[in-house]
């Protein structure tokens, strides 16, 4: 079990682990419509590479609570409030999947959702002209009602600024991958046309035909690191009550683990595993339990936090697109 003394007097709980390709040396990192992968140098002169985002570890982070298979949470975080999402003919989702989580349009689409999320605030509509919503704004209250829908919003962050344009809760979870000492790994291919090599009888390479070569850039690195930031002193700041922010403590180790054990295929050419486990570096001397041990403590404190939770904790929301509204 997690000991809470050992974090009362931590700002951060900082963590890491150390990763390498699941086959082979090479791997392909994130990319950047405008610049691809982001490679820099170190003050030391040590080549680097981000191969994973903050923010595209908040959504795998994520991901590792959800069930495809039955739209719905993993067996072990049933009771966690959150917001489904019908679309009617777009489909489904949810604040679990949702880039903008509590703030997806798709959730601010509801009318009558973000009225009750403005009531419960205490604040007024915006009065037309308004860019804002005059008068202080309670960050506690905010945290308050947000981790009554939905706990993910306030470890992963959440910017409502369709109700105001100044409720804003940091990432209080963030993560990233890097990669030490990088070096470019150059190759290329050729997509094969069977039937029309050079593209010409069928309508030329712009629409798909021919043989078409291809560039390819993937890395190998001496090291790879995984690091993970668990910011307790906002957390705290929030003002919510000793079993609210232990399981948000408790949730966020859970995914952390559950990551590293399940979720570290990230494209098709960069699967990892984890070579050095998780260890903390702030404090050193806490430990981390197993996911085991980690989900028999989260049960508990979901059945703590049901009075801080929506009753029922799912709560549904109606999404009319375009296309519905004009039938």
């Amino acid at each position: 079990m997690i000991d809470f003394n050992a974090l009362a007097k931590v700002s951060r709980l900082l963590m890491d682990a150390e990763l390498t390709p699941a086959q082979g040396q090479r791997f392909q990192p994130t990319g950047f419509p405008d610049l691809g992968a982001a490679e820099y140098t170190r003050p030391d002169g040590v080549d680097m590479l981000l191969v994973e985002s903050t923010q595209s570890m908040a959504n795998r982070l994520e991901s590792v609570c959800w069930d495809e298979a039955t739209n719905d949470l993993v067996p072990a975080l049933k009771g966690i409030p959150y917001v489904a999402i019908d679309a009617g003919d777009l489909g489904k989702s949810s604040s679990m999947l949702e880039f903008h989580r509590l703030n997806s349009p798709y959730i601010m689409g509801d009318e009558a959702f973000q009225a009750k999320l403005r009531n419960q605030l205490g604040l007024k509509d915006k009065k037309e002209g308004e860019e804002d919503v005059p008068g202080a704004l309670d960050l506690r209250k905010l945290a308050e009602v947000v981790f009554r829908y939905d706990p993910g919003s306030v470890l992963h962050g959440v910017f409502l600024e369709k109700i105001a344009g100044r409720l804003r809760l940091q990432r209080a979870l963030s993560a990233f991958i890097e990669a030490e000492d990088a070096r470019r790994v150059e190759s290329g291919g050729v997509k094969f046309d069977r039937l029309d090599p050079t593209g010409k009888a069928s309508g030329g390479a712009e629409k798909g035909f021919g043989n078409v070569p291809h560039h390819r850039v993937e890395y190998t690195a001496r090291k790879i690191i995984a690091y993970f930031n668990l910011d307790l002193s906002s957390i705290r700041g929030y003002g919510l009550p000793a079993h609210a922010e232990n399981f948000l403590v408790v949730w966020s180790l859970w995914k952390i683990r559950k990551l590293l054990e399940s979720g570290l295929r990230l494209r098709t050419a960069c699967d990892f595993s984890v070579k050095r486990e998780l260890q903390p570096t702030q404090p050193t001397a806490l430990s981390i339990p197993a996911t085991t041990e980690l989900e028999t403590q989260l049960k508990t404190l979901i059945a703590e936090c049901k009075p801080s939770f929506a009753s029922p904790p799912v709560t549904s929301v109606s999404f009319v697109s375009k296309k519905e509204k004009k039938k």
